[in-house]
């Protein structure tokens, strides 16, 4: 009897699993592929930009100096502030240049007088030795005293121009229109010579900024032929002056500066230690934003992909340095593909090789799908979240 009882429950444990198992095949039978967001891959020319580290300067910098000695007497600026052409900075203590002065007008008055008598000791001799008063010699010595004097005066008034010239540097003024900056030396210090200050302060115009940043030999030659197959049939030269507009500057907190830089010159030559060339654009300025000294990344164009291949990043996964996406077939069949990441775009990948333009990839929902497996394809449009020019 319990014999009977065992082989009833086992055979009724076997139907109600080959019941369930049924369920479940039919269930996976009927099941409807999910839906998965897909997108047909971008075709489009890419431009491809590269950033590099430059350095801003003002558009004119110009040292401050004091080019004579002396104790500073006077600041006639407010630091950090603007100042014109012609304007008073600094003055110097000019009573020792002052004397000078007075020491050279008395050495030319001196040098005037000997010329007055050595040009009358000459009026004298000359109707003398017409008559052969006085010997030729005679007359060669009055002539060469008043050579003589007529050269020490001469020489007395350079020396009291330069006495002058001298006595003027004691009053320094700003050489252009800017900004100046902070003062090296304060009232009272003596300046002029090292070790005490000699560059005072420093003036700046930053109506426009050149920012300087290094090419290496192999970016610079790209950059040129880049530059040359827009319009071949201009000079070199001219085809530097179209790069105008072309330079963009990211700042230090990451912004992009609001004006664009045009193209100044590249350097006359290679450096040989680093194998860099220098490149300099101007930025204009007129909210006085950039200053001197500040660095910051110089972005420029340098090629043109045609037709590239573009999916958008969160499309593509990586393992190991493998790149790979899902691409969908026709009939709504998953397949990893192996794919070469070129270049990152904004919110875009560059796909060198892998992928055609009339593949359709997986875009939302990578970690829901597998390689061979069905789904039902939603075509979707990608809205790029980043600005690419």
């Amino acid at each position: 009897m319990k014999l009977f009882h065992l082989r009833t429950m086992m055979i009724l444990v076997i139907g109600i699993f080959i019941m369930v198992s049924s369920c479940k095949e039919d269930a996976k039978k009927n099941a409807t592929p999910p839906e998965i967001q897909v997108m047909k891959v971008i075709q489009q020319n890419v431009p491809i930009y590269k950033e590099f580290v430059g350095q801003v300067y003002g558009l004119q910098d110009i040292p401050i100096r004091a080019r004579v000695e002396g104790y500073l007497e006077e600041i006639r600026f407010r630091e950090g502030r603007p100042v014109k052409k012609g304007d008073v900075l600094y003055r110097i203590d000019s009573q020792p240049f002052l004397a000078e002065v007075a020491a050279q007008e008395s050495k030319v008055a001196e040098a005037q007088t000997y010329l007055v008598n050595a040009e009358n000791e000459l009026a004298r001799y000359k109707p003398l030795a017409e008559i052969n008063a006085v010997s030729k010699s005679d007359l060669d010595a009055a002539q060469a005293s008043r050579d003589a004097a007529e050269a020490s005066l001469d020489a007395a008034k350079a020396n009291l121009r330069m006495a002058n010239i001298n006595l003027s540097y004691c009053t320094i003024k700003s050489p252009i229109d800017g900004l100046i900056g902070k003062t090296e030396a304060r009232v009272g210090e003596f300046v002029g010579r090292e070790p005490n200050p000699v560059i005072l302060n420093m003036v700046s115009n930053i109506e426009s900024m050149r920012v300087q940043f290094f090419l290496t030999e192999a970016d610079y030659l790209v950059l040129i032929k880049e530059v040359e197959n827009d319009r071949p049939d201009e000079d070199i030269e001219n085809a530097e002056s179209r790069q105008s507009g072309n330079f963009e500057l990211i700042l230090a907190d990451g912004t992009t500066y609001q004006y664009k830089g045009n193209f100044d010159f590249i350097d006359r030559n290679v450096d040989v230690s680093t194998g860099s060339i220098m490149i300099q654009t101007l930025f204009p300025n007129p909210n006085s934003l950039l200053r001197p000294g500040m660095f910051a990344k110089v972005r420029v164009k340098f090629e043109t992909v045609p037709n590239a291949i573009l999916v958008p990043q969160r499309s593509i996964m990586e393992l190991q340095g493998q790149y790979s996406v899902y691409v969908v077939d026709s009939d709504g069949t998953v397949k990893a593909r192996t794919v070469a990441a070129a270049e990152r775009i904004g919110d875009l990948w560059l796909i060198s090789e892998g992928l055609e333009a009339t593949d359709v990839v997986v875009l939302e929902g990578i970690q829901k799908v597998r390689s061979d497996m069905k789904i039902n394809p939603v075509l979707t449009e990608f809205q790029s979240q980043t600005n690419q020019q």
